[in-house]
C-alpha cells in the first residue's frame, strides 16, 4: 500500500492519516475535501497533498471514505469509473447497511470493505484530529462474505487497523446497525432528549444543578449535521432501541418506591461498572 486517498479530511479521516503515519506508513497520503479543509490539513501536516476526487481515486491503493453517510453513498456511485482494479475502497460511516447495499450495486472494478471506527469527540474538523484516536477502540469491519476478509488488500488493511491500536471486530452490516442502535444511537438520543426537554424549563435556569446534568447532556452537544444521516439511515433499529428504553422508563414510573427499583439500580450499577473496567 503506497498511496492512501482520504475523502473527507475531518476528525476521523484526519485522525486515520495521523494514525497511519505514527504507525509507520511511509507512503503518500492524499486528501479530498473542501479547499479550506485541504489548506488546513496541509498546514497541520495531516496530508501530503490535496487532489480532485477523480485524480485521487485513480492513483490510490486505499480509498478511505470518511464523509457523512449519504455523501459516502454518493461517492460510491462515482468511484467505480475512476478506481484501479488493485485498489481497496473502505469507509468510516456510522451505519453500514445502506452503504454496503450501495457498494454492492456501484462497485465492480475493485474491492469494497465497509468499516466503522468506534471513536470520536464532540469537536469536529481536521483541527480535532489525533493520531491516538483509535487506540484501544473497536474498529468494526462489515464484509458481505467471509472471503472478502482474506484478499491481500483486506489483510493488509486489517493489519494497519491493528497497527494504529484499534481492535478489529467482524459483523454483518445489518448486525452492526442493530447493535449500534442500542450502544451508540440510543445514548445520543437520550442525552439530546433530556437537554431538549429541559431547554425551555425554568428549573435549570435556577442554577440548582450538579455535575450529573452536565455529564448527562454531554452528547447533546453533537451536531445534527452528522446525526441527521445516521438517524435517516438506521430508522428501524433505532425505533426498536427507543421502544425498549421507553418501556424501561415506563416501568420506572410504576415502581419508584418498591424493591423493584432497587433491583434496577443494582443492575444498572453492575453494567456501568463493567463498562468502565479495563479490557
Amino acid at each position: 500500500m503506497n498511496t492512501v486517498a482520504i475523502f473527507g479530511v475531518g476528525l476521523i479521516g484526519g485522525s486515520f492519516a495521523l494514525a497511519l503515519r505514527k504507525a509507520g506508513f511511509s507512503g503518500r497520503i492524499v486528501g479530498v475535501s473542501s479547499p479550506g479543509t485541504i489548506r488546513r490539513a496541509l498546514e497541520l501536516g495531516v496530508i501530503d497533498e490535496g487532489r480532485a476526487a477523480r485524480d485521487a481515486a485513480a492513483e490510490a491503493d486505499l480509498i478511505y471514505l470518511s464523509q457523512p453517510i449519504l455523501q459516502i453513498a454518493d461517492s460510491l456511485a462515482e468511484l467505480n469509473g475512476w478506481v484501479r482494479p488493485e485498489a481497496l475502497i473502505t469507509d468510516a460511516g456510522s451505519t453500514k447497511t445502506l452503504i454496503a447495499d450501495r457498494a454492492a450495486t456501484a462497485i465492480s472494478r475493485c474491492q469494497f470493505l465497509g468499516g466503522h471506527p468506534m471513536a470520536g469527540r464532540e469537536r469536529r474538523g481536521v483541527e480535532a484530529a489525533e493520531a491516538h484516536l483509535f487506540q484501544g477502540r473497536p474498529y468494526v469491519l462489515t464484509p458481505r462474505s467471509e472471503a472478502a476478509l482474506h484478499t491481500p488488500l483486506a489483510r493488509e488493511f486489517a493489519n494497519w487497523i491493528r497497527r494504529i491500536g484499534a481492535c478489529a471486530i467482524i459483523l454483518s452490516p445489518e448486525e452492526h446497525d442493530r447493535i449500534v442502535a442500542f450502544t451508540s444511537h440510543l445514548p445520543q438520543l437520550v442525552s439530546t432528549a433530556l437537554a431538549a426537554m429541559l431547554a425551555d424549563r425554568t428549573e435549570p435556569k435556577s442554577g440548582v444543578f450538579g455535575p450529573a446534568l452536565a455529564d448527562s447532556t454531554r452528547l447533546a452537544l453533537s451536531s445534527f449535521d452528522i446525526w441527521g444521516d445516521i438517524l435517516a439511515s438506521n430508522k428501524d433499529p433505532i425505533r426498536e432501541a427507543l421502544r425498549h428504553y421507553i418501556a424501561t422508563l415506563q416501568e420506572f414510573s410504576k415502581v419508584l418506591e418498591t424493591q423493584s427499583m432497587r433491583n434496577h439500580f443494582e443492575s444498572g450499577a453492575r453494567f456501568a461498572g463493567q463498562l468502565r473496567e479495563p479490557h
